[in-house]
């Protein structure tokens, strides 16, 4: 089983890629890796340049392959935001609940017509060459409803309403979750890009 070290200090994300990918690969946390304190300025215009760069800075420190996934939350009548400032769409160290909160705030009035938006994640994978970087990428489309409901997930999860299962993420469970979500997507495409190559 090949190892892959995971470019992220996000122990949430960690946990749903490995449920995600399952058996199959075996990923390891920048901390478990040796990495704890190192930080990486997530400067780029788009999910797909955030991702690389994290893979590509935690490739060339530690020579081993490298996964990286950068997400966010793109809301229609935001004109897409919060987009790639999702985790600190309410300053640098802000919590969910804060992030939550000034969404909530900005969409205050808006329609259900006009409350669309997209979870989207770009996941970037480095096997031999901080050169040579592969893209996947997967969306979830929803709504933002007005309020919170259920006690999964994490982020954004409460507010973000899936249609096909009358729910919001947080109240799916993580085994529906994981199969309908922008990083399930992205990490299946990663996944069977592998098994072919």
């Amino acid at each position: 089983m090949k190892t892959y070290v995971l470019a992220s200090q996000n122990k949430h994300k960690a946990k749903e890629i490995k449920q995600i990918l399952g058996g199959d690969f075996n990923i390891i946390t920048m901390d478990e890796a040796g990495l704890d304190n190192f930080k990486i300025i997530e400067d780029g215009k788009t999910f797909e340049e955030n991702a690389a760069k994290k893979a590509s800075q935690v490739f060339q420190r530690l020579k081993i392959p490298t996964i990286a996934d950068d997400s966010g939350l793109c809301v229609d009548h935001l004109g897409g935001r919060p987009g790639i400032y999702t985790s600190r769409f309410a300053g640098e160290n802000a919590t969910d609940e804060m992030n939550i909160s000034k969404l909530l705030k900005e969409l205050e009035g808006a329609p259900i017509n006009e409350r669309g938006a997209e979870f989207v994640c770009a996941v970037a994978l480095i096997e031999n060459s901080a050169e040579d970087i592969k893209i996947f990428k997967g969306t979830c489309r929803g709504y933002i409803i007005e309020e919170k409901r259920g006690n999964n997930g994490f982020g954004y999860d409460p507010v973000f309403y899936y249609p096909e299962y009358s729910a919001t993420l947080a109240e799916l469970g993580d085994d529906i979750k994981n199969k309908i979500s922008h990083r399930y997507k992205a990490l299946k495409a990663f996944s069977d890009y592998l098994k072919m190559s």
